[in-house]
This record gives C-alpha cells, structure tokens and sequence, in this order.
C-alpha cells in the first residue's frame, strides 16, 4: 500500500496530462469510428457497428493504458529515478513494489473503463445487464498485459526496446484482435496469432457481457487464459525486480 500511495501521490501532479488519453480520445474515437464509420459499415452480427466496436475500444484503451504505464515509467524508476533502490534499503519488498504498481495501474484502467462505460450508455450502446461486468474484463486484459511488460521493462538497459515492443506487439495486437472487424475475417495463418494475444480474449469477453451474447469460447478458457498470462507476467516480474535489486 505504500508504494500505491507513492504513486497516487506522483499522479496527483501529473493527472493533467493524462486526461486526453485516458478519457477525452477513446471517446472521440468512438464517435468518429462508431458512429462516423459506422454509418457505412452498417450491422455486423445483427448489431449496429457502435454497439460492436464499444466492447473492443474499451479493452483497447486497457490494454494500451497498461502497456504505457509498465514501459518508460518503470525503467526510468531503475535507471534514471532509482526510486526501486531508494525503495529497496526500506522494508519495502519485491513483491510490494510489483503488486503495488501493478494496483496503480489497474486503478488507473478502472477508472477509464468506469467512465468510457458510462458515456458509451448515454450513446445506447449498451445491449445487456452484464456490461457492469466489463470493468472486471479490463483489468483482467489489464493485468495480463501490465505484469509481463512491467517485466519486460525491469529487465532492459535502454529505452528503444519500447518502440519494438509498440511496433511488433501493441499494435498488431490492436489491429487484429477483433477490435474493429471479426477475428473470422482474417486469413486462417494469421487467425491463431489474434488467439494468443490477451487482448482478444478480452474484446470477445466484454462483447458478450455488452451484447448479453456467448462468446466464441466457453468464458471460463477466456478468464483463464488471462489468469495464466497474468500469473506468468507476474512471476517473471518478481525474478526481473529480484534480478535488478540483487546489487
């Protein structure tokens, strides 16, 4: 609790210029694409196109959040801050300075995902009684795409690696985890890559739950999926903070 307060207390400062992305964005580009693109694309699976893209923006802008929060931020508090070391010659463990940035960062989404939720009701966008259960689905895609970054950058020495990984894993990952068009659209060589990203479990799961519809998948492999990436993401942490501090 005391490392998510230190970083409640540093976001408190620097909230301003985090508005935009977190909140304003996501909404325009829901209107321009669900409602502007939309008006062309028509229905997809007997659903308007706003009320199908919404489920997608929303575990979009999770996964995004969580994998910009777990780059620069925590390489910078090893290489630059040092605030890990500073951390390490208190009581402060391993294991709180991960789950404690990790809690942050799950705040951080849930509050995103609670007011993109509600903007997107205004917009009746919202099918199904079971969309409450959506928050929960971004920080699960949260979790599981924050703990395996946050290790990934506790263990490299310089900063360009994080254009790769935006290049090479983010994006892709966007663009063809059913965010935007079925995954079923896609040539079947390139459909198993959609299934290993955490992200698209999350799109079809908070499909379902805003479409009051079953997702391609039973949910339990859905879930469990991003419990295992997350518990992998998790342990790789530990060893990568472990590794770093051992000095």
């Amino acid at each position: 609790m005391a490392v998510l307060e230190r970083h409640l207390v540093l976001y408190r400062r620097l909230w301003r210029a985090s508005v935009f992305s977190s909140f304003v964005l996501p909404v325009l580009f829901l209107i321009s694409i669900g409602i502007g693109v939309g008006g062309y694309v028509g229905e997809i699976g007997g659903v308007d196109y706003l009320a199908w893209i919404v489920p997608g923006v929303m575990a979009s802008t999770a996964f995004q959040m969580a994998i910009g929060e777990s780059t620069y931020s925590v390489l910078g508090d090893f290489k630059w801050v040092r605030s890990y070391h500073a951390m390490r010659a208190t009581p402060v463990g391993i294991g709180d300075m991960v789950v404690g940035r990790l809690l942050y960062v799950l705040l951080r989404v849930e509050i995103a995902a609670i007011v993109f939720l509600g903007i997107t009701g205004l917009f009746g966008a919202l099918h199904s009684a079971w969309a409450v259960l959506t928050p929960v689905v971004a920080a699960l895609v949260a979790l599981s795409a924050a703990a395996p970054v946050t290790a990934f950058a506790a263990s490299i020495e310089h900063d360009s690696y994080f254009a790769l990984l935006f290049r090479f894993v983010m994006i892709p990952s966007t663009l063809f985890a059913g965010v935007f068009f079925p995954v079923a659209q896609l040539p079947d060589l390139v459909r198993p890559l959609a299934y290993v990203s955490p992200l698209w479990h999350g799109v079809e799961l908070s499909r379902a739950a805003t479409l009051g519809v079953a997702p391609p998948w039973p949910v339990w492999a859905h879930v469990g999926y991003l419990v295992v990436c997350s518990a992998a993401g998790l342990w790789w942490a530990y060893a990568a903070f472990g590794k770093r501090l051992q000095d």
